[in-house]
């Protein structure tokens, strides 16, 4: 008979380290948003460079660490042993483990999404998403496939883009970037380079996709000229597809990105080259679609989530993106299609804050990007 798997996370839970007490909790610190007090709580740690954070019905948490690592965090804050059962990842400058995400039916069939960095032959890397079967005893994954490959891989340890987001549709989208060295391929649409793809849960390209049936484009992409896609996130209302990129030298973008359009990059931007030299052609042109938002100078935006629960009622709607270069949390209101106000949050803790997440229990996640960091979360003042 197979064990409960909330029994089993328990079961786990007891076996490993349990966590540092919560470090604004010790310094009893309150913080202070336009909209509401909120207290930073150390959940679950020590984690190496984590990425990625995903939900289970349950409440506990599928957890990245960037080296190549997937565990299990309890929402009391233990961590499992590394999940055995991953494909081979490159490991090396921002590539690894990427995100994480769960199957729209998780409940039935226990599947679970990764993006990763994958090898090939000669040194070669590129971006990857594969789905496995979450083991009943949570300890592995089990029938792990690769369903998406970026083609062609390049070597280099640079703008892999990797976030997943599933659409109301059950359709799979995913983020990638352009690898740096390549950017002129994020305007090629023979390529996968700086593009965000659509995708069927199996791996097989949905038939409306915008460039299906054309000899000279690659038929996963839904949208292009993109630089390095690090946010990416649903509606929770409208079912619209957000997503945000890092920009040179300033230039970090938020868009809404639309089937078949292109979003410019390198012929257009709001930011300069980090030598100081001009990007492409300026800010417009005919045929490539502007930012709903953009930041500059650059705040180095990773991570991104529409909060809908309970606990803040004043950040209802809101939409949160973290800042690695930056170190903050940004609040940004929203109305309909526009951002009207900015707040910045957590400037003072000083963290590079790498994912953002809307728990179920109405509280707002974060993970820190550090050799030792944590899954952080913010929760009502008492």
């Amino acid at each position: 008979m197979t064990m409960p798997f909330a029994v089993l996370l328990a079961a786990l839970a007891l076996a490993a380290t349990a966590p540092a007490a919560p470090l604004a909790a010790q310094q009893g610190e309150t913080f202070q948003s336009e909209q509401a007090s909120f207290r930073l709580e150390r959940v679950a740690g020590p984690l190496e460079h984590p990425w990625g954070l995903a939900f289970l019905p349950d409440g506990s948490m599928l957890v990245t660490e960037r080296p190549g690592r997937l565990r299990l965090a309890t929402p009391q804050g233990r961590l499992s042993e590394p999940l055995k059962g991953l494909p081979r990842i490159d490991s090396g400058g921002q590539g690894g483990l990427l995100d994480v995400a769960t199957a729209p039916d998780f409940a039935q069939s226990r599947r679970v999404y990764i993006s990763y960095t994958e090898p090939g032959q000669g040194g070669v890397n590129g971006t990857a998403i594969a789905h496995g079967r979450l083991s009943d005893d949570g300890t592995a994954l089990e029938q792990v496939t690769v369903i998406f490959q970026q083609m062609p891989k390049f070597s280099g340890g640079h703008h892999f883009g990797s976030r997943l987001a599933f659409a109301p549709d059950g359709t799979l989208f995913a983020t990638l970037g352009e690898r740096n060295s390549q950017r002129e391929k994020a305007q090629d649409l023979s390529t996968h380079l700086g593009k965000i793809v659509r995708i069927n849960p199996d791996g097989s390209v949905p038939k409306d996709n915008p460039f299906v049936g054309r000899g000279d484009a690659r038929p996963e992409i839904y949208s292009y000229g993109h630089r390095n896609p690090q946010g990416l996130t649903i509606h929770p209302e409208t079912g619209q597809l957000w997503e945000h990129e890092h920009g040179a030298r300033g230039g970090d973008e938020i868009n809404l990105p639309q089937p078949g359009r292109n979003y410019g990059w390198p012929v257009i931007s709001y930011g300069v080259h980090y030598s100081g030299a001009k990007i492409g052609q300026g800010q417009e042109r005919q045929g490539m679609e502007q930012p709903i938002h953009y930041w500059d100078p650059s705040i180095a935006p990773s991570g991104m989530a529409f909060y809908n629960g309970d606990k803040f009622p004043g950040w209802k709607g809101d939409l949160f993106v973290g800042a690695l270069v930056q170190t903050h949390l940004a609040r940004l209101e929203v109305e309909g299609t526009r951002i009207v106000r900015e707040e910045r949050l957590l400037e003072d803790w000083g963290e590079r804050i790498r994912d953002v997440r809307a728990g179920p229990d109405g509280a707002l996640y974060l993970l820190n990007d550090h050799p030792d960091a944590a899954i952080w979360r913010l929760v009502p003042a008492e």
